[in-house]
């Protein structure tokens, strides 16, 4: 952790309903062609604001791995599961985005929301969704713009412009297949590492 991680103790804005309107889970799980049977990574789960809607997106024959760095994250989602009627087909896993924990090749999409500017070793984050994704497999990056203003988000110099993530990923060898914005305050990059 760093000192752009996301506080545990702030984890009530990730479920405000405001967040609907700028950051709408379903423009991004049309955009990632989410259907039944998908296997999903969502590293940097949180309290699962994508991986509830990516789980009925999926559905029953699908797979969503919920990872997280910190357990009070996953405390929070474990909570959410039990306590309201949801899909069973979302897996818990701590662990950093180098080292997630989803077994080998099984993921059609790595999905990494609102964690790409908070991120140390990028390299090694790109080796972890190399691994975890099947060969035809996607690795889509969400994360705040930096020509838009804070709030809401980071502060402008913790983020990372979407050239720059583009950049990063074709450097590293990965296919850039598509680059968006969604809602005012994000983009959203996805590419393939074949």
């Amino acid at each position: 952790m760093n000192e752009r991680t996301f506080e545990p103790s702030k984890a009530h804005r990730l479920d405000d309903p405001q967040r609907l309107t700028w950051m709408p889970p379903a423009e991004v799980i049309e955009r990632l062609t989410l259907v039944p049977g998908m296997t999903v990574a969502d590293v940097g789960a949180g309290t699962g604001y994508f991986a509830l809607p990516f789980a009925r997106s999926v559905g029953p024959e699908g797979t969503v791995w919920a990872v997280d760095l910190q357990s009070e994250m996953l405390g929070l989602l474990e909570e959410k599961l039990r306590r309201e009627s949801q899909p069973g087909n979302i897996r818990l896993l701590q662990g950093d985005a180098a080292h997630t924990g989803v077994p080998d090749g099984v993921c059609t999409v790595a999905f990494l929301a609102n964690i790409w500017h908070e991120l140390d070793d990028l390299k090694a984050v790109l080796a972890e969704m190399r691994r975890i994704l099947r060969r035809d497999g996607r690795t889509a990056i969400l994360d705040w713009r930096s020509d838009v203003g804070y709030p809401p988000g980071p502060p402008t110099n913790h983020r990372i412009a979407v050239g720059q993530t583009e950049s990063t990923l074709r450097d590293d060898g990965w296919h850039v297949l598509s680059s968006d914005f969604v809602g005012p305050y994000s983009y959203l990059v996805v590419s393939s590492a074949q």
